[in-house]
């Protein structure tokens, strides 16, 4: 056969087999042209076990080196890289100063196919960084960008630049905060006689409202916040525009993670608070212990000695509802200087919820912080034109002309539902205002709000090639009103993983429609519906097009739902183990699938099931099974070191006495997706 036609065959060049030959035992001519056929099958056998052991040494060393970069990792004494919030893999492969297709490799490991000038966040290049050798650290000034503050700015301004003479008393806004099922809103619904629990499912309270009450000629305006984990944003909003906060704790649970998490936000608020410890008039109630577990979190009690007021309440049976609105004005006076604002001046408030209704349109409740709002004032939010007020209610729903500080209205005459937490201001003119039209994608408040850490969005508010890499659960959202829109979109934030990712398709107000069950499947979607029903044509075509219209009224339950979808979704991590090493010292019989072996075990550990690489004279000859061992003439399931035993091993390779096995374990490992609130 001619050398070059065989060179073809083994798909490398004639030159290099010339020179491997004499390596691999045959002794021909350094000008040869022709090799005798009967060596030409001999020649591609040995070839074929040459680039074997290729293989096998180049996969050795790579787990001999992943075992050595991982323990570099954990010691600490890797090399450290600095890492922008978001790069391409050509800038992330330059930071560590290795070669891109090293880099384009480990991404591929991972499970993400990404191209030169893709972007990759900080979270996955910090974990590909690790399993490189190297540990990651975010460069300053590139974490995430904050959310726009100038109507926050504004109203602060507003506040602090009155002058003193112009400033009168106003209601105090007080927030109710607390964990979940411990009371919040019974509590309310004492307060102000009016049965709103029974309108929640589950017993949480899915939105943000806002109420006021009398107590000794005094009004006092209470905003009632979610107390899931999934409301973070919106209870944190509820902190910025309150005066005061209660703590409801349950007597009879004690402290829990969100307790915890409002003692954290009224801490950073520095905001006056008082203590309930709710459900006394249980028997199990222990107010005592619910006071040593607040003294942990630095919150002492008065009767300690301490500054905190603590009152015990029953929401249940009312028991000193009296007192604890006593305590709420006392601690009101204390601060009587920072709870004013001048009610001669033009509004400025903040939208605490926001729906659209069927009949009436966007409407939006707004609390109104300082000035006064009148019928048929111009509504400016972020500088547009958002419409004019038609008409305003209090939460009784009686109609009022004016609102003064302090006070909620439910809001009509929006041409478009705002967004919670934006600052309504009443310009000079409505000729300072840009017309809404110019911003036709912030259609019902919606269009704008965007989630954070997701697949689908680029920090540089490009298109995201990035996402594409992640395995993607797509997701349509339809929910009633706003306020659980965006508790929704907060909650999905919090989904960041380098394997997995969420992709909201499509989000809206409303009653399913027949177009969201064609976008579901056309992109695959899981479609979500929360407090709506789809209509009876969208139902008909989604069972016609194979759509599941998942339909829920608790948030928290959405939200774990599409975790454990996204826990199926994500990818297993192959893990090397190092379990021991074998002498072999004596050969058995040959078997049809392999050898029967024994020897003694020098290193570690050896098992059944684990992958064994025959080493000859240091190099890599073959790799294959142990299907059992024997220890004493006993089946066993492991070996020890310094124990002689008996192994089947299967596999091509033809073991010798003086060869030794090196063991290991690979498997599958199923990474972890650790969601907060899961």
């Amino acid at each position: 056969m001619n050398i070059s036609h065989l060179a073809r065959k083994l798909r490398v060049s004639t030159d290099e087999l010339r020179e491997k030959l004499p390596e691999l035992g045959f002794d021909i001519g350094e000008k040869a042209i022709k090799i005798p056929d009967r060596d030409a099958g001999k020649i591609m056998y040995a070839w074929r076990q040459y680039k074997k052991r290729q293989y096998l040494d180049s996969k050795r060393a790579e787990q001999q080196a992943r075992a050595e970069r991982k323990e570099r990792v954990q010691s600490g004494d890797a090399e450290k890289v600095q890492l922008p919030s978001a790069m391409s893999v050509r800038e992330f492969a330059e930071a560590m100063n290795l070669p891109i297709a090293k880099v384009m490799q480990e991404l591929m490991r991972a499970g993400i196919l990404a191209s030169l000038n893709e972007r990759i966040d900080f979270d996955t290049a910090a974990i590909v960084a690790e399993d490189l050798g190297y540990i990651a650290e975010r460069e300053d000034g590139s974490s995430e960008e904050d959310a726009d503050t100038e109507g926050l700015d504004t109203l602060e301004q507003a506040l602090s630049d009155e002058k003193k003479e112009n400033l009168a008393a106003r209601p105090p806004v007080i927030v109710v905060m607390g964990h979940v099922d411990h009371g919040k809103t019974l509590l309310l619904d004492s307060i102000r006689d009016e049965n709103v629990v029974d309108t929640e499912s589950g017993g949480i309270t899915q939105h943000i409202g806002a109420y006021q009450v009398k107590r000794k000629d005094r009004e006092l305006t209470f905003i009632d916040t979610p107390g899931h984990e999934a409301f973070t944003v919106m209870r944190s909003r509820g902190a910025k525009v309150a005066d005061v906060a209660i703590l409801v704790v349950a007597a009879d649970d004690g402290v829990q993670p969100q307790t915890r998490e409002a003692v954290d936000i009224i801490k950073a608020a520095k905001m006056p608070f008082v203590v309930a410890i709710n459900k006394v008039d249980k028997p199990e109630a222990n107010p005592d212990k619910i006071r040593n577990q607040l003294s942990e979190l630095e919150i002492i009690s008065e009767a300690w000695g301490g500054d905190a007021v603590m009152v015990e309440v029953s929401a249940k049976t009312k028991q000193n509802l009296d007192q604890l609105l006593d305590m709420l004005i006392l601690v009101s006076d204390i601060e009587k200087e920072k709870i004013v604002a001048n009610p001669d001046r033009r509004a400025i408030g903040t939208i605490i919820e926001s729906h659209v209704d069927k009949g009436q349109g966007p409407v939006a409740t707004a609390l109104v912080q300082t000035g006064t709002l009148n019928s048929g004032d111009i509504l400016g939010l972020r500088g547009m034109n958002y419409g004019r007020v038609r008409a305003m209610k209090t939460w009784d729903g009686h109609d009022v002309k004016k609102a003064p500080p302090s006070m909620p209205v439910r809001i009509l005459g929006f041409k478009a539902a705002p967004s919670i937490g934006d600052i309504l201001e009443v310009p000079e003119s409505a000729k300072d205002l840009e017309k809404l039209k110019a911003q036709p994608t912030r259609k019902a408040g919606v269009q704008e709000m965007t989630v954070r850490k997701t697949a689908g969005d680029s920090p540089s508010g490009e298109e995201a090639d990035a996402g594409e890499e992640k395995v993607l659960l797509n997701l349509i959202i339809r929910a009633d009103v706003l306020g659980s829109l965006e508790a929704l979109l907060g909650m999905i934030e919090k989904i960041d993983n380098p394997y997995v990712g969420v992709k909201v398709v499509s989000k809206g107000l409303g009653n399913v429609t027949d177009a969201d069950v064609l976008n579901a499947e056309a992109t695959k979607a899981l479609l979500l519906a929360f407090n709506v029903k789809p209509s009876p044509a969208a139902s008909t075509l989604a069972r016609d097009k194979g759509v599941d219209i998942l339909e829920y009224k608790v948030i928290y339950k959405l939200f774990e739902d599409v975790v454990e979808r996204l826990k199926i979704l994500i990818p297993a991590e192959q893990v090397y183990t190092e379990l021991g090493s074998l002498e072999v010292l004596a050969v058995f019989q040959k078997t049809d699938k392999g050898m029967i072996i024994g020897g003694q075990v020098k290193k570690g550990t050896i098992e059944v099931g684990a992958t064994a690489r025959v080493m000859r004279d240091e190099q890599v000859i073959a790799e294959g099974k142990i299907k059992s061992l024997q220890s004493a003439k006993v089946d066993v399931k492991d070996v020890q070191q310094g124990q002689q035993c008996g192994m089947e091993f299967t596999g091509k390779a033809k073991i010798e006495v003086g060869d030794v096995l090196e063991v290991y374990k690979e498997e599958e490992q199923a990474r972890t997706l650790e969601v907060p609130g899961a």
